[in-house]
Order: structure tokens, then C-alpha cells, then sequence
């Protein structure tokens, strides 16, 4: 399952040396905007202690992590939905990825000039919401006239027409798009307009090392992550023993980036499964609310196509018997059918008959 999370913002707030802390790979953080042209591409693993431990107990010859992929866009300007800047470019590169997480900046570097002359958290994060609400607001004013047409034609894209409007009329007045009150089956009909303020959203206050305990205020309706990039950054160069003694003196718990990128996948709906065995141990991606067919699809298709059961142990029981042949003892081990609801943190084996 293919994971892509676009990080933005506008100018100099940090996303590029945040990208860099997240996937050690370099990338010109150089202090004028549009220093990053082309899209840098980094796929992240996603701190899960439950693999470490089993990969504890099992000790194969290899563990794979669940995956992240993030990208770091060139920042946004006033305009860019009018080709401001790289803003065609912008838009062009958000609108491939799943969701969008914002770095916002509130730290007071005077060394680190802000496009707009100031530091202001909220004026930023309204330059950008207003940028994409515009853009979308455009995608609708085009798209509206072919579903009108199309719709004479076929009554029952009348539904689809209206959905259009309403969603005109509610980003007219400066809201995003996934704000709307809609059902599933509404956001799946207007699914192929590509709006970016669809999008699910993570906000990142880019802070000053001594602001990271500090509460922080909502954004949208929602607790920004704090993170110290600077830090971040620097964390990213230490080895495991080297981290841990720096955590300790900063009375950290762990490095920030960990919980933005288990955050990242909670906001896309996302948790993880894992399959144990002498070759390998691996956490796979899968929906929360997924049945194990479609679990079993994330392996390969044919194992959904042949679906028999699916042998299951918690997590749990996993991490407190030791090996899959005490829980199974224990009668820990459970066999699941098709309309089995996989829970996060299954050790699972599949059984299927092509």
C-alpha cells in the first residue's frame, strides 16, 4: 500500500530540513525560497516497539517496517493559485499524495529571513488554506459546466451536480472541503474532482528548542505536533546509543518525528498487522475496519482471491507466550473466516487455495 504525504508550507518555515531529519536524505535547505524545485522523495519506516519485540522473540533473517512516503514540496507564496512562485507546480505535486501535513512556523530565528517579514502562525496557516481553497475553488469553476452537460444526459449525475455546488458555495466562504458536512458515499462521488482541501490534514509547529513543552494553540480544530527541526535534525546523525543519552538530557521521551509519523498514518485511517517467521518478520499497511481478505490482498492478490481462514494471535498473546506454538497451546491461536475485522497488532497466516 502505497503511502504518500506531501509536506508544505510556506518559504523558510523548515520543511526541508524537517524532510531531512525524517529520512536522512539530504536536500538544499538553503535560506531563500524555492531552494527545493523538484519534489525530494523519502520513504520513512513507522516506529512500531510491537516489531522490535517480535522480531525479539522470532529472530529472522530479516524485519521489514510498515512505510511512509513523504514528500517535500517547494513552498507556497500569496498567488499560487494563480501561478505565483512555483505554485503551479505546487499544486501539481500536492495533489498526487494522500495527505498534506503543513509546517508552520513559530520559531524566532532572525537569521532565517520569513517570506512575509514576520513571524505569524496564523496569517500563515490562512496564506495557505486560502491558496488551496482558491485552487479547488477553480477545479470546481471548470468542472461544473462538463457535469452540468453530462448530467442532462444522465439524471442520475443530477446528485453529483448539486454536491458540486454545495461545496462551491461552502469553500466561497473560505472553508476547506473535507470541513463540509457529507456522507462516505458523497466524498466518494465528488472523489475524482481531486480537491486538495479533501485531503486529510496534519499541522507541525516548527518551534524553538525551549518552546517544546509549551501548550500549544488548535489549528482547525486540531493540537499542532510540536517539533524542533533543529534538534530533529541533529537527532538524525546520532547512532541508537548516542540518541537515547541525548533524549535523556533533553527530558525527551523520543525524537519528535516518531510521533508525527504514527500520526500521519492514524490520519490516513491506516494500522498494521504483522506476519512472524524464521525468514521474516513484517508489519503490513492495512485500513482500519479491513476484513482479513483485504488484509490478506496487501501480501498478494492471490491470497485474496483463494481466502480460506486466516490463523490469528493478538499481539498480546504474541508478546506474553513467547512463540507462536505456546499460544497456540495456550488455545491463543484463533482461525478466523472471511468476515474476520482485523485488529491492529494481528500476528497473522493466511490460508488460501489458488
Amino acid at each position: 500500500m502505497a503511502l504518500s504525504i506531501g509536506i508544505v508550507g510556506l518559504p523558510n518555515v523548515g520543511k526541508s530540513t524537517l524532510f531531512t531529519a525524517l529520512t536522512r536524505k539530504q536536500v538544499d535547505a538553503a535560506n531563500y525560497p524555492f531552494a527545493t524545485i523538484e519534489p525530494n522523495v523519502g520513504v520513512v519506516p513507522v516506529p512500531d516497539e510491537r516489531l522490535d519485540r517480535l522480531t525479539e522473540l522470532v529472530t529472522p533473517e530479516r524485519t521489514v517496517p510498515a512505510a511512509v512516503e513523504f514528500v517535500d514540496i517547494a513552498g507556497l507564496v500569496k498567488g499560487a493559485n494563480e501561478g505565483e512562485g512555483l505554485g503551479n507546480q505546487f499544486l501539481a505535486n500536492i495533489r498526487e499524495t494522500d495527505a498534506i501535513v503543513e509546517v508552520v512556523r513559530y520559531f524566532s530565528d532572525p537569521n532565517v529571513i520569513h517570506v512575509d517579514g514576520k513571524v505569524d502562525p496564523a496569517s500563515d496557516v490562512e496564506t495557505i488554506r486560502t491558496e488551496l481553497v482558491l485552487a479547488d475553488l477553480g477545479t470546481l469553476e471548470r468542472a461544473l459546466p462538463r457535469l452540468e452537460k453530462e448530467a442532462k444526459r444522465d439524471k442520475d449525475l443530477a446528485v453529483k451536480v448539486e454536491l458540486a455546488r454545495r461545496l462551491q458555495t461552502w469553500m466561497e466562504q473560505g472553508h476547506r472541503a473535507r470541513t463540509m458536512d457529507m456522507t462516505d458515499a458523497e466524498r466518494m462521488l465528488v472523489r475524482d474532482l481531486h480537491l486538495l482541501t479533501m485531503k486529510p490534514m496534519l499541522y507541525v509547529a516548527n518551534v524553538d528548542e525551549g518552546a517544546l513543552g509549551k501548550e500549544l494553540a488548535s489549528i482547525d480544530g486540531q493540537r499542532p505536533i510540536p517539533i524542533c527541526a533543529k534538534i530533529e535534525s541533529e537527532m538524525a546523525e546520532l547512532d541508537s546509543s548516542e540518541l537515547a543519552e541525548y533524549l535523556e538530557m533533553e527530558g525527551l521521551e523520543e525524537p519528535g518525528l516518531n510521533t508525527l509519523i504514527r500520526e500521519a498514518y492514524r490520519l490516513l485511517g491506516l494500522q498494521s498487522y504483522f506476519t512472524a517467521g524464521e525468514k521474516e518478520v513484517r508489519a503490513w499497511t492495512v485500513r482500519v475496519g479491513a476484513k482479513a481478505p483485504e488484509a490478506a490482498a496487501v501480501i498478494h492478490t492471490d491470497f485474496e482471491r483463494g481466502f480460506i481462514k486466516a490463523e490469528v494471535i493478538a499481539y498480546a498473546d504474541y508478546d506474553a507466550l513467547g512463540t507462536e506454538a505456546a499460544a497456540k497451546a495456550a488455545g491463543k491461536l484463533r482461525i478466523e473466516g472471511k468476515e474476520y475485522v482485523v485488529a491492529d497488532g494481528d500476528v497473522m497466516h493466511f490460508r488460501f487455495n489458488v
